[in-house]
């Protein structure tokens, strides 16, 4: 069944067109004068408007076979044509061009019949031209309509592909700063507790204690972040995301791994924005981690400052010049994390055989 917006709407058409049928005749006067069955071949064609969403072609079928009717039988052009007009505007948008074009093709070629018995119809070919106007034109906006429709869901389809790959990248970023901070601590405390284990059971319980607080505190991140994935459960409150306030924490941490780590940090309280915090946290998290499973010597310097509303997150250590660097995401991580919020990133060899991370975060929006 058509919705009832459209039959309201084919019901009040019907009701206009039937007058305006006879109003015509005044003004162009035909062999016959419009009369119950040529109202009743008009009405019917109008309200068959009221499945055009729906069902176009059988539509199209239903207008065309009541206006061919009732041209063939010498009433006078009127409303008649303009539902012609709609029916085959109605196929062009709703169909594709392999289905649209023929159904149409074959509409107008059915209609173009009266040509050869009605007198109030141009002669020979000059009644060719109005007549396929009646198609040509609705077919033609038709398809554009479809066009610009279908342009625009591929735009809305691609903006959302775009934004959903975004996000993956962002929950794989997160992911893998989590993950790799939590296993490389984790892998670095359990090689001291194998090593020590039968020597110093002291040392070696103080790296197992290590390893259950990385992991605990990697597990909680991770659910974290997992439950703002997920929208929330409501079991349990959601926790602030990390930020500058948490650097001590991640310090100690990694202190407690086996690295050797100085803090040193000039930012005031409150100037720092919630976004520009977690990418700054996460720039110190896989720069110390990348120190703590790769670097020759586990030693780093972690300076954190803010001038001219912008914040500075250098983290430098001790490497041998020219070693080459592994491949892997967790550098191309953080420049795109750095640069997705304005900031600019470096990341490479420095003089006096250090290996220097830069990342300078805007706090305020740039004009």
């Amino acid at each position: 069944m058509p919705r009832r917006r459209y039959v309201i709407a084919a019901v009040a058409a019907a009701l206009v067109a039937a007058p305006a049928t006879v109003a015509v005749d005044v003004f162009n006067p035909a062999d016959r004068p419009p009369d119950a069955p040529a109202l009743a071949l008009v009405v019917a064609g109008v309200l068959s408007l009221a499945w055009l969403r729906d069902r176009p072609l059988a539509v199209l079928a239903v207008v065309t076979s009541s206006t061919t009717a009732y041209l063939w039988c010498g009433y006078p052009y009127g409303p008649v044509m303009v539902t012609f007009l709609i029916a085959v505007y109605g196929v062009a948008v709703a169909l594709p061009l392999t289905a649209a074009l023929p159904a149409s093709a074959a509409a107008l070629a059915m209609l173009l019949t009266h040509i050869a018995v009605n007198d109030a119809a141009l002669p020979g070919l000059l009644g060719l031209l109005p007549g396929s106007a009646w198609a040509v034109v609705p077919f033609a906006v038709g398809m554009s309509v479809r066009m610009w429709r279908e342009g625009a869901r591929r735009d809305r389809e691609d903006q959302l592909r775009r934004h959903l790959d975004a996000e993956r990248l962002r929950m794989a970023r997160e992911v893998h700063d989590i993950v790799g901070h939590g296993l490389a601590a984790i892998h670095m405390q359990a090689g001291v507790a194998l090593h020590v284990l039968g020597k110093d059971p002291g040392r070696a319980e103080a790296a197992l204690r290590a390893i259950a607080t990385s992991s605990a505190a990697a597990l909680e991140e991770l659910r974290h972040t997992l439950a703002v994935v997920r929208g929330g459960d409501g079991t349990a409150p959601r926790q602030p995301s990390p930020g500058l306030d948490g650097v001590d924490d991640l310090v100690a941490r990694m202190r407690d791994a086996g690295l050797r780590v100085a803090l040193t940090s000039a930012v005031p309280p409150g100037t720092v924005p919630a976004a520009i915090g977690l990418a700054a946290y996460r720039v110190i998290q896989e720069s110390l981690t990348n120190v703590l499973r790769h670097g020759p010597v586990k030693s780093s310097a972690v300076t954190l400052s803010y001038h001219d509303g912008t914040v500075e997150v250098r983290v430098v250590n001790p490497d041998v010049p020219g070693r080459g660097l592994r491949p892997g995401t967790g550098i191309a991580g953080m420049r795109d994390r750095v640069e997705a919020l304005g900031g600019h990133f470096t990341a490479g060899f420095a003089p006096a055989g250090r290996f220097e991370v830069v990342a300078r975060l805007p706090t305020e929006e740039r004009p």
